[in-house]
């Protein structure tokens, strides 16, 4: 009697493993984003690239990056003098002069404000607006409605982790306690966290000196943003940065954040860091130097690069993030339920020829 029970405990162990396997794995983020409809990829207007070229690395390979210039509602004084710079060529011959590790690439003209120098500042071109910190935000509406752009990001990735414990038995399915969770702080440094026109951004209220809902870009890893002196100086956006590390949220609305890197942000992150204060490089010909810094829309058009990105208002775009927050996919034993902004970067790609 014993050897019926021997195998159908047998074939238990063995049946039970591939009933297992035969359930569909959960895709991952990647696989999210490489299955999205043509139609939630959006274009990246030609005006709103910047290309990059520093000098050839030393096994004579090209480096070049290239630079998404945010569109309004942001930052639109230095990225207007952005373009009013590359389209003077003021940043051709400009260096590299700050790695700092963990933090930020900056470059900019070697000789401004830089006591170990002996050269004149570069003249800035003619024409540069007017900058001011009071632009580091803008104001937008908390609830815009109907905007397919907007993606709040911190609401949405709670209802979905609340959503997935009542269904596992993990917590009771009452609707104020997944109320009470809805309403928690976006993260550390704001009240909610979204997605305004595909890029990241805090929100908050502000009372003073009248009551307004505000947004501001945050500081995520290949963000770019313009270097200053103690305010009330903005700066002009000829002294530029790029974050290579963690993300430096304490920065936010202390600085005016104006693009992200799209493509090549390896041939920066990748520099010598800087031995001087800050990661300032002390050895002179330590610096890169950048040959030039075009308009993207400027160039011949069999030299112009295309991008787009994923729309941050589709219903892939939520999948997405819904992923990224709680990973499923066979490597993760333990969904995370949340994520940090930009630990959800938005997928951006380089468009065919």
């Amino acid at each position: 009697m014993t050897k019926p029970l021997i195998s159908l405990a047998a074939l238990f162990a063995l049946t039970s493993p591939a009933l297992a396997q035969d359930a569909p794995a959960a895709p991952s983020p990647n696989q999210i984003v490489a299955e999205a409809p043509v139609e939630e990829w959006l274009d990246i207007p030609a005006q709103d690239l910047i290309v990059m070229t520093l000098a050839p690395a030393a096994n004579g390979s090209g480096r070049t990056v290239v630079i998404q210039l945010m569109p309004e509602p942001f930052s639109q004084s230095w990225v207007d003098n952005i373009r009013t710079l590359a389209r003077a060529q003021w940043y051709d011959g400009i260096t590299v002069n700050r790695v700092q590790d963990n933090y930020v690439v900056q470059w900019g003209d070697p000789n401004y404000d830089n006591p170990e120098t002996d050269g004149a500042a570069k003249p800035l071109p003619e024409g540069l607006a007017e900058t001011h910190e009071r632009d580091y935000v803008f104001e937008y509406p908390r609830d815009p409605g109907g905007d397919p752009s907007y993606y709040p990001l911190s609401a949405v990735l709670r209802t979905s982790w609340i959503k997935g414990l009542v269904e596992q038995g993990i917590i009771p399915d009452g609707a104020q306690f997944r109320e009470a969770l809805s309403r928690q702080k976006g993260d550390s440094y704001a009240l909610e966290t979204a997605y305004i026109g595909g890029w990241p951004v805090g929100m908050e209220a502000e009372f003073q000196p009248k009551h307004r809902d505000i947004a501001w870009p945050v500081h995520c890893y290949g963000m770019v943003g313009v270097g200053r002196n103690l305010a009330p100086d903005a700066g002009t956006g000829a002294e530029l940065y790029t974050v290579i590390g963690h993300a430096p949220r304490h920065l936010d609305r202390n600085i005016a954040l104006v693009g992200r890197i799209v493509e090549g942000i390896e041939h920066l992150s990748s520099l010598p860091r800087g031995k001087g204060q800050l990661g300032f490089y002390e050895d002179e010909s330590k610096r890169v130097p950048i040959l030039s810094v075009r308009v993207a829309s400027d160039l011949p058009e069999a030299e112009r690069p295309a991008f787009e990105y994923l729309s941050t208002g589709g219903e892939t775009f939520a999948r997405y993030a819904d992923a990224r927050a709680n990973r499923r996919d066979p490597f993760f034993n333990v969904p995370a339920g949340g994520a940090d902004i930009c630990n959800i970067p938005v997928p951006v790609r380089r468009v065919a020829d």
